[in-house]
């Protein structure tokens, strides 16, 4: 039921996010993949909508207003985050290990988390689009997949980083 519904609102999914993109601000693919994830979700909850191809249509559009209404209100930073110069060595070393720490672990993650992380903690400070082109994935999945390989690196690093005092 769920393969049937998808392959005969994907073509319209396309032609709708396509037309709405550019207006809201975003790529059509962040619109597609979110009205994708309303759908399931809205499959789970209340199981497939009367009339799908309203359904969708509507989704659509609220997507790109919310999408609009986001990207309304983020700033990007006056300058860059200010940097403490003023560390002795000791401090220096520990952020240095923590550093290593922190890129030995992404390099033990599954998958495409390494290549991922590795990207977005670049000195080079690629944009989404820039690491999506290189990784070979949509911009929109950037945001899912970085949050599933943080997630990963969060269990990973949680029994290193855990406090080793006695409790009670």
């Amino acid at each position: 039921m769920t393969h049937n519904l998808v392959a005969a609102l994907h073509p319209l999914l396309t032609a709708e996010a396509s037309a709405e993109a550019h207006a809201s601000g975003t790529e059509a693919g962040d619109l597609e993949q979110a009205v994708w994830l309303r759908l399931l979700e809205h499959l789970e909850e209340d199981g497939p909508p009367s009339d799908p191809h309203d359904w969708l249509r509507s989704a659509v559009r609220s997507e790109a207003r919310r999408s609009r209404r986001t990207s309304s209100v983020e700033r990007p930073y006056a300058g860059e985050p200010v940097d403490d110069l003023d560390r002795d060595p000791e401090q220096l070393a520990l952020a240095a290990a923590r550093r290593r720490a922190l890129r030995d672990a992404v390099r033990r993650l599954p998958g495409r988390c390494p290549r991922l992380l590795e990207a977005l903690l670049s000195p080079k400070d690629l944009t989404y689009r820039e690491i999506a082109g290189e990784l070979g994935i949509s911009q929109g999945s950037l945001g899912p997949e970085r949050s599933r390989c943080l997630g990963c690196l969060r269990r990973l690093l949680a029994p290193e980083v855990a406090t080793r005092e006695p409790r009670g």
